[in-house]
């Protein structure tokens, strides 16, 4: 008997580009209801310059962000430098541009950190119970019972000013939310029929919660995540602004405010262009996250 020489139907050109163009319609229909909220569309696209601003900081900026000019210092916005410059003579505009790098970075280092923590943690939470439960729970309930920028002070404090210490101290209090998420939606999970099924086909535990429960609560905790973004945001302009985070002379926004408040009064720019910056992103994580709980939660109507 020969062997059939027919090639294989999944990897065929023909199946490959089927799952691409299926590939390509989700997201075009992902990016479609995107648009369709106006204040999610916004959120978008200041999350997409951030993005693009931070890439491309060095032919963004019109200066470098680290050279003083003393001769220059606490010059009003104009057309050589567009937002001013501080108390050294360094470009407002410039250290703005490149301050966006130290701002993107602390969220996705937390965000890709707290993420799989939490997730983790709340479906083996959720899904074995009892003791597991209990001693889990209880060890979030002690991080949740402090406020986030204190109990980041209090890491921080005990490792040490820096931007490396600064994302492990937000990600030791960004979890528990999470965390308690992912046991909630565990919980509502763990006795559907559909688990019950696999259970009896002789799947382990581990293949359920990896295959079918993590999957299932990845959603919600992405808006979650989206959403905390903006705390990330202001925790650690909070602790800049102490200077607990990216030491000087690093363009930090939060410590750009700290350094100017000195001036506030007669140079408005050193504080309030740093100022909007931090409210504008934000703004606009929340906004994202709004819009991506409206796509990805099939409760939202």
């Amino acid at each position: 008997m020969s062997m059939s020489s027919e090639p294989v139907i999944g990897s065929s050109p023909e199946a490959k580009n089927g799952r691409t163009r299926v590939r390509g319609a989700r997201l075009f229909n992902f990016l479609r209801l995107l648009a369709k909220n106006p204040l999610t569309a916004i959120g978008s696209l200041i999350v997409l310059s951030l993005i693009v601003i931070a890439i491309f900081a060095p032919w963004l900026a019109t200066h470098d962000p680290l050279v003083q000019d003393l001769a220059n210092a606490l010059q009003a916005p104009g057309a050589a430098h567009w937002f001013g410059t501080d108390e050294f003579g360094r470009d407002v505009y410039s250290r703005l541009v490149y301050g966006s790098r130290i701002t993107l970075y602390i969220v996705a280092l937390v965000s890709v950190t707290v993420g799989p923590i939490g997730l983790m943690l709340g479906v083996v939470a959720g899904y074995y119970g009892g003791i597991v439960d209990t001693i889990l729970m209880r060890i979030t309930d002690i991080f949740i019972s402090f406020p986030s920028l204190v109990l980041a002070l209090a890491f921080v404090a005990a490792l040490g000013p820096g931007l490396e210490h600064v994302v492990i101290a937000i990600t030791l209090t960004a979890w528990p939310p999470i965390a308690r998420l992912a046991r909630a939606e565990t919980l509502s999970l763990r006795q559907a029929d559909f688990v019950s099924a696999v259970k009896l086909q002789g799947a382990s535990s581990l293949r359920i919660l990896v295959h079918h429960i993590v999957p299932l609560c990845l959603p919600s905790v992405i808006i979650r995540i989206t959403m905390n973004m903006a705390g990330i945001i202001l925790t650690a302009a909070g602790l800049g602004f102490l200077g607990l985070g990216a030491q000087p002379p690093d363009p930090e926004w939060g410590a750009m405010i700290s350094a100017g408040r000195r001036y506030m009064m007669e140079c408005w720019w050193l504080v309030t262009i740093p100022g909007l910056a931090i409210l504008m992103n934000s703004l606009a994580f929340n906004f994202l996250g709004d819009g991506l709980r409206d796509i990805l939660d099939p409760r939202t109507e």
